[in-house]
């Protein structure tokens, strides 16, 4: 039964896919939906991208693993979103560009910045994806019984296709049946779990018993909780795949509208997890990786339907996810690098090394898992990572770029530079108890304010769309 759900599953997200050519007629269309989004698709489709494998196999994972006191970041979630609201869009908006990228370039007249940015979004997208193809694999090896790599390499295929072939709208239509999913697959799933447990009072009390740890704050210092809160919540806001979603949007009705309900879902989802990450303490203690806690539960809790429907839910976090991500990395090879090489090249051509730009970005990290890098470590932290690199180099030029005038594009060369090159070096170097977000966060304020305070004051006509 779990098997035919999925081939079920796989045949309606390609079906989608294939139907979403025929409402592709331009590049606007295929990179940004137009910008015909109303607030239910556009809402969906910023939680699905929200929700990836980082929830429902990453939280899930380091709460069995860690505790309950990794929980709290989930503030970031309402916060980010409203930020991106209220301040952010606002402005941001009144401008539609393509990508991210084409934004900065716009903003601060800089065709290097916009090359720069779009390296750097290759770079991070293909460290983010990694997250989510090892999570593919224990789903793939749970559910049809084949070895995680042949699991991982199902999954970018299929995901790969319908990406390329559709475009935004196919990505857009798939996370909207992929949040159903998701949302069906973990508010059935819950109540069973915690009733074979006899209710929340007893959960509660098994997993005092299991696992007393769980409920103190001694699994991560201080610090480090603080520091992951400030990348969750800044990576966020600065995502290119969050970002762009607001140029998908018709106006700022349907937007705040749409950020309501991602905010209502994302949150909801994300606390149901949490619930369902302290049964899994419960019904599989010793698991030999926390990541392996929802599949464990889809698979040995609950009733096989419901157990391929949780599983689907995992698939669609993934699923939902990574096409945005792909999106993402083809617009920046096809409009970002090719596009600024060759201005005289064709809205074909472009679509079409955009298409080519998916296949290729998403199979480097598939093939960087083979190869044995991200082996072993949570998915949680790889993501988390992801949103390091996002918060240390976009958060600063897009959001002061809509708010200071002074801001240059030396400035931002400097900011982006400076916070990319920071984050990877404390990773590698830097103290574990702080996430490289803060250092790279701070690199690149300083840089920024400092550069373009010594640097020639930007044309008028650069800040014009967003002088209050």
């Amino acid at each position: 039964m779990t098997i035919a759900f999925f081939l079920f599953y796989f045949v309606v997200v390609f079906g989608i896919g294939l139907w979403s050519m025929r409402l592709t007629r331009d590049e606007s269309d295929y990179w940004i939906a137009g910008g015909k989004l109303g607030w239910l698709l556009g809402g969906a489709t910023i939680a699905a991208t929200h929700v990836s494998a980082g929830s429902f196999i990453g939280t899930i994972g380091v709460i069995y693993t860690a505790g309950w006191s990794f929980a709290w970041i989930v503030l970031s979630i309402p916060l980010a979103y409203w930020f991106m609201a209220a301040v952010l869009a606002p402005r941001f908006t009144r401008t539609r560009e393509l990508t991210v990228s084409a934004f900065l370039e716009s903003r601060y007249e800089s065709l290097a910045l916009r090359r720069l940015s779009a390296l750097v979004i290759l770079v991070a997208i293909v460290v983010f994806v990694q997250a989510q193809i090892v999570a593919s694999g224990l789903v793939g090896n749970i559910v049809f019984g084949i070895s995680r790599e042949w699991a991982m390499v199902a999954f970018t295929v299929v995901l790969l296709a319908y990406t390329a072939i559709g475009g935004l709208f196919a990505v857009v239509y798939t996370d909207f049946f992929q949040l159903v999913i998701m949302v069906a697959g973990v508010v059935l799933a819950l109540p069973i779990a915690v009733h074979q447990l006899g209710g929340f009072e007893a959960l509660f009390t098994y997993v005092r018993a299991v696992k007393p740890e769980t409920f103190t704050w001694g699994s991560f210092p201080p610090m480090h909780l603080f520091t992951m809160g400030i990348a969750f919540t800044l990576g966020t806001v600065a995502t290119p795949e969050k970002l762009v979603r607001l140029y998908s949007m018709k106006d700022m009705r349907h937007l705040r509208r749409g950020v309501l309900l991602a905010i209502v879902a994302a949150t909801g989802l994300n606390l149901l997890i949490f619930v369902i990450a302290l049964a899994a303490i419960v019904l599989f203690p010793g698991l030999p990786t926390g990541d392996l806690a929802m599949p464990m539960i889809a698979r040995g809790v609950l009733p096989p339907l419901l157990g391929a429907l949780l599983l689907a839910a995992i698939a669609s976090a993934i699923m939902s996810t990574v096409s945005a991500l792909m999106l993402v990395a083809g617009s920046a090879l096809a409009r970002d690098l090719y596009g600024t090489f060759r201005p005289a090249s064709t809205e074909r051509a472009r679509i079409l090394v955009g298409r080519i730009g998916v296949l290729l970005v998403g199979t480097a990290p598939l093939v960087l898992v083979l190869s044995g890098v991200g082996r072993g470590e949570l998915v949680q932290f790889i993501v988390l990572l992801y949103t390091a690199i996002m918060a240390s180099s976009f958060f600063v030029p897009v959001v002061l770029g809509v708010y200071w005038s002074r801001a240059t594009k030396a400035g931002a060369l400097a900011s982006m530079t400076g916070g990319v090159l920071t984050c990877f070096a404390w990773k590698l170097f830097g103290a574990s108890y702080v996430d490289p977000v803060l250092p790279g966060l701070v690199v690149s304020l300083l840089l920024f304010v400092a550069v373009s305070l010594v640097t020639t004051r930007p044309s008028e006509k650069a800040f014009a769309p967003f002088a209050s």
